[in-house]
C-alpha cells in the first residue's frame, strides 16, 4: 500500500514539477525575446528621433549663416530663434537613456523648429523613409 501510495505522490509531484520547468523555461525565453525585441525597437526609434532631431539641428545652422550675412536688423529674430533651436539640441542628453524629460524636450525642440520654419515662411516636410531621412521644402 505504501509503495502504491509512492507512486500517486510521483505522478502528481510530477505535474507540479513540469509546470514548475516549464514555467521557468519560459519565463527564460519571453524574457530573452523581450531584451532582443526592446533593443530592436529602442534602436529603430533612437535612429528615428536622432535624425529628426540631426535635421533640425542642420536646418537651424544652415539659416543662421544665411541670415548672418544678410540684413542684420531685419533678420535679428530669426537669427535669435536659430541659436536658441541649435542651443537646445546641444543640451539634449543623448546619451542618457533613463532621462525623464525626454519627450517634454524633444516637443520643446519640435515647437522651436517650427517657430523658426513660421518666421523663415517655409514649410518643411520631415520624412523618415527606409532609404533615409530628410527635409523637403
Amino acid at each position: 500500500m505504501a509503495e502504491r501510495q509512492d507512486m500517486f505522490d510521483a505522478i502528481v509531484m510530477a505535474d507540479e514539477r513540469f509546470h514548475g520547468k516549464g514555467y521557468r523555461e519560459g519565463y527564460e525565453e519571453g524574457s530573452t525575446l523581450g531584451r532582443i525585441e526592446g533593443r530592436q525597437y529602442g534602436t529603430v526609434h533612437g535612429a528615428r528621433v536622432g535624425s529628426e532631431i540631426g535635421c533640425y539641428q542642420g536646418f537651424a545652422l544652415a539659416w543662421k549663416c544665411l541670415l548672418h550675412s544678410g540684413s542684420a536688423g531685419r533678420d535679428s529674430r530669426k537669427v535669435k530663434v536659430a541659436e536658441a533651436l541649435i542651443g537646445m539640441i546641444e543640451n539634449f542628453p543623448y546619451e542618457d537613456a533613463t532621462y525623464d524629460k525626454l519627450h517634454e524636450d524633444l516637443d520643446s525642440i519640435r515647437g522651436k523648429f517650427k517657430q523658426l520654419c513660421s518666421l523663415l515662411n517655409v514649410q518643411p516636410d520631415f520624412k523618415i523613409t527606409t532609404e533615409g531621412s530628410g527635409l523637403s521644402f
